[in-house]
């Protein structure tokens, strides 16, 4: 028992060191979200501000830098689920492969930058990101309200910077990373603006009309989940400047089990009747349809 409890404790410290030299690789890029000075890895690898506003590195290896916690109705059942479909299905693989090839066509001579994902959720999405990328010096930075989300992503990608964190007061530096995303989550353009180099790159994902499109119908909310997204593209060519809008739609096959993922990670599907939800989950076609439109902008 004794020897569990060391093992334990010695795996706990190598994670908490590991993210502390990561994060301090990367001091000069973060900010305290208090006071907005500049903020470092201290004594007992706490994050430490010139004003003396610290935080403690969890465990897992990321830092909490809310004031208070947040009510995020996302929990830890749903983040499983969304790493489920995320990583093992396919579902997103194409989305993936095509921010990866527009980060590629914009940023081709951009040596060692980051890549921030603002609203990550557990990870995944930024993870497969990253790893896709042939330079060895992308970094990636994931940063959600939701504290089971960071908490699952920090447990299962190292790689990579994770903190709880408002996307309205952003942890960063003026003008700190190359490549902002933004995947089926609120945004804060301003904040976004302010973090993003000059000549940034700035990818924002929204769903369309079909947009699992199997599941609404099955909840019996199709028509009430209408996207029209020409009022989103507006205000987002407002703030940046709109290179382009991509229209990606594939439909790919799913088990009754990873349909049942599905089902819980979405919101759309929260309070549907379960005899609904089954109906989605043992129905005769297992077709599920991603109909996205991804908003490239460059920083204005």
């Amino acid at each position: 028992m004794e020897i569990l409890l060391y093992w334990k404790e010695a795996l706990k410290l190598s994670s908490i060191e590991e993210s502390a030299k990561r994060i301090q690789h990367h001091e000069q890029q973060l900010r305290c979200p208090i006071c907005h000075q500049p903020i470092r890895i201290g004594e007992s690898n706490k994050l430490i501000c010139t004003n003396r506003h610290s935080f403690d590195l969890a465990k897992q290896g990321y830092v909490n830098l809310l004031n208070q916690p947040s009510d995020s109705q996302y929990d830890k059942k749903l983040f499983a689920s969304r790493r489920q479909i995320i990583t093992e299905t396919g579902l997103y693989h194409l989305l993936h492969k095509k921010i990866a090839e527009i980060v590629a066509e914009n940023l081709p001579e951009a040596g060692q930058y980051m890549i921030l994902d603002a609203g990550s959720g557990e990870g995944s999405h930024l993870h497969e990101v990253v790893k896709s990328q042939q330079e060895p010096t992308v970094s990636g930075i994931g940063i959600d309200i939701s504290k089971e989300g960071v908490k699952m992503a920090a447990g299962q990608y190292k790689d990579q910077m994770w903190f709880v964190a408002d996307l309205a007061n952003l942890p960063i530096a003026d003008q700190s990373v190359a490549v902002i995303m933004n995947i089926l989550s609120p945004a804060n353009y301003q904040e976004f603006k302010r973090v993003l180099v000059d000549d940034g790159l700035i990818i924002k994902v929204v769903p369309r009309s079909d947009y699992l499109a199997e599941l609404r119908e099955a909840i019996g909310k199709k028509e009430a989940q209408a996207y029209d997204n020409k009022k989103i593209t507006s205000l987002f060519g407002e703030h940046f400047q709109l290179i382009d809008v991509i229209s990606l739609t594939n439909q790919v096959e799913l088990t009754a089990q990873e349909r049942k993922h599905l089902s819980q990670m979405a919101p759309l599907a929260w309070h549907a009747d379960q005899e609904k939800i089954d109906r989605f989950v043992h129905g005769s076609s297992g077709n599920v349809t991603v109909d996205l439109d991804v908003l490239v902008g460059k920083h204005s």
